[in-house]
C-alpha cells in the first residue's frame, strides 16, 4: 500500500505550477523533503536539484536516479489588452486539448480560461479546420494583468478517483515522489545520487548536466509513460498499446532517445521475478525519458528507465493506478537493495 503520506506528497506536487524553465515551486518542496535524508544537497546552474546519500559501506557504487520537475504547459507572450494574453505552448501539448480549459497562470496561480470563438459564431468551414494556436488566448477576466514569461498550466487539482488518481501533472510527479522515497531508504551499501531535473519536456536538458557532474556508474531514469491502452474500434486490434494499466511498471528497451543496457534490463526482470513483481515491457517507439541525456555523457553511462503507465498525458488530467505506483516503487526499492558492481560486469549482449 502507498502510505497516506507518501499520497499527500504526490497532491502537493501535482497541484504545484512548474512548466519547463519555471521549476520552482516543485524545486521547493523536493528541497524540504531531500535535506533530512542527504548528505550533500545542491542546486546547480540550471535549477536540478542535485541530493545525494553516500554508501555507508560496500564498494560505493553511484547509482543515479533522475525524475524530472517540470511539466508541460504554456507561456504567455503578448498582451492583447482587457486581460487577453497570446501564449505559446511549451513542451508538446496537443493543441485540441485547449479550448475552454481553465488554466492556473503564473506564481499565484491567476485563474484564467483558454478562450476561442464560440461554435455558432463560426462558419462550416471554420469549423472544419483545425483550430490554430494563434486564434486562441488565455482570459484572465477584464482588467486583470500578468507579466509576459509567466507560465501557465491546466487547473486540474489532484484527485483520488478510487484506485485511480487523476492530476494534471503525473508526468512526472510520480517519478518525483518515488525517488524521494527511495532517498529516505537508501541502502546503505550504494552511493545513491538523487537528481530531480529540470527542461525534460523540451530536450532532456537537465539531466545531461546532471549527470555529468554526478558522474554514476549507472542511471536510471523514473518517469511515467503514456498507457495507449483504450478498446481499438470495432473489428481492429489496438496494436499500439505501448503500456498497460494495471500491468505493473514499465521497463524500457528502447525509445527514441535511448537504447537501454541490456544488462539493467536483465537484472530489473530477473529482480520483479524473484519478488513477484508484475511488470512489463514498454514497446519499443517515440518518446524519450532522462535516460536518453544520461546515457550519453562523458564516456557513456549505462541507462534504463523504468515508468509508471498513465493515460492521457501531456493533458488537461491524466490518470494512474496507485498498484502501478506502488509496483514501481517495489521494484525499484528491491534492485537497489540487491544491485551491486557486478551487474556492470557481465558481457552486455549475453
Amino acid at each position: 500500500m502507498i502510505p497516506e503520506s507518501l499520497l499527500s506528497l504526490l497532491e502537493r506536487l501535482c497541484n504545484a505550477v512548474a512548466v519547463s524553465g519555471d521549476e520552482g515551486e516543485v524545486r521547493q518542496i523536493v528541497l524540504e523533503e531531500v535535506r533530512p535524508h542527504a548528505d550533500e544537497v545542491r542546486v546547480d546552474a540550471l535549477g536540478n536539484v542535485l541530493a545525494i546519500r553516500r554508501a555507508r559501506s560496500g564498494d560505493g557504487l553511484r547509482v543515479m536516479l533522475a525524475a524530472h520537475m517540470d511539466e508541460v504547459g504554456l507561456m504567455l507572450v503578448a498582451e492583447d489588452g482587457d486581460g487577453l494574453y497570446r501564449f505559446e505552448t511549451v513542451g508538446s501539448v496537443d493543441e485540441r486539448y485547449l479550448v475552454g480549459k481553465p488554466v492556473w497562470v503564473g506564481k499565484d496561480h491567476l485563474p484564467g480560461v483558454i478562450g476561442a470563438r464560440p461554435i455558432h459564431l463560426t462558419t462550416p468551414e471554420e469549423r472544419a479546420r483545425k483550430l490554430s494556436l494563434e486564434s486562441l488566448r488565455i482570459d484572465l477576466g477584464p482588467g486583470r494583468k500578468a507579466e509576459l514569461g509567466s507560465r501557465a498550466t491546466f487547473a486540474t487539482p489532484f484527485r483520488r478517483l478510487g484506485a485511480a488518481i487523476l492530476a494534471k501533472s503525473l508526468d512526472n510527479r510520480l517519478g518525483v515522489a518515488t525517488v524521494i522515497e527511495l532517498l529516505r531508504n537508501a541502502p546503505p551499501h550504494l552511493e545513491l545520487q538523487a537528481a530531480f531535473t529540470v527542461q525534460e519536456e523540451i530536450g532532456l536538458r537537465g539531466a545531461s548536466v546532471a549527470a555529468y557532474a554526478l558522474q554514476p556508474h549507472l542511471g536510471i531514469a523514473v518517469d511515467s509513460t503514456p498507457a495507449h491502452d483504450l478498446p481499438a474500434p470495432e473489428g481492429h486490434e489496438n496494436l499500439f498499446y505501448n503500456t498497460r494499466l494495471g500491468a505493473g511498471p514499465a521497463i524500457y528497451r528502447a525509445d527514441a532517445a535511448t537504447l537501454s543496457d541490456p544488462r539493467l534490463v536483465r537484472f530489473l526482470e530477473a529482480v520483479a521475478q524473484r519478488h513477484n513483481i508484475p511488470y512489463q515491457i514498454r514497446q519499443p517507439g517515440g518518446g524519450g525519458t532522462d535516460a536518453g541525456a544520461i546515457q550519453r555523457t562523458r564516456e557513456g553511462i549505462p541507462a534504463v528507465s523504468v515508468s509508471v503507465p498513465g493515460r492521457y498525458p501531456h493533458s488537461p488530467a491524466s490518470l494512474a493506478l496507485l498498484e502501478d505506483w506502488e509496483n514501481t516503487l517495489r521494484l525499484l526499492q528491491e534492485a537497489l537493495n540487491e544491485l551491486t558492481a557486478e551487474v556492470l560486469e557481465t558481457e552486455k549482449n549475453s
